[in-house]
């Protein structure tokens, strides 16, 4: 870090040499790369996550049904918001599950801890997405039959 001594006030900073050398340019050129690493991290769920493709398989059908569904707007916004946050949620299990077999593959108590934890967020996201369709799409389908 470099700073003024003269100056006790001013905020030190940090050498452009410090800065990563991975990080993409400003501008549209950065909007751009992140919107390609998103779609391919998105292609990686698809292809090598199966716990992600199985979550895909209900989430599409759930949210095309949303739009025939007779319930408020607000409804669909929560129940759609339920299963968006499962497929995040999902997302973020599989990069902390990825990150640590690349740190090692060896069994070690924390590793299992990251992973569960991840795990235990994804039951969360599934147990929200469950009661929420149960409790505003059910009683709306029960009516049906």
């Amino acid at each position: 870090m470099t700073s003024n001594a003269s100056d006790p006030n001013e905020t030190p900073t940090l050498p452009p040499t410090t800065a990563s050398e991975l990080k993409s340019a400003d501008g549209f050129s950065r909007i751009g790369k992140a919107l390609r690493y998103s779609a391919q991290g998105l292609n990686h769920a698809v292809r090598f996550e199966a716990a992600f493709r199985q979550e895909l398989m209900i989430a599409i059908p759930a949210v095309i049904g949303l739009w025939f569904l007779p319930v408020s707007m607000v409804e669909k916004i929560v129940l759609f918001g339920s299963v968006w946050l499962l497929l995040i949620v999902e997302l973020l299990n599989s990069a902390i599950e990825a990150t640590v077999d690349r740190v090692s593959t060896e069994r070690h108590p924390l590793s299992g801890r990251a992973k569960d934890l991840g795990s235990a967020a994804v039951l969360l996201a599934v147990v929200l997405m469950t009661a929420s369709w149960a409790l505003i799409a059910g009683p709306v389908v029960l009516k049906l039959f």
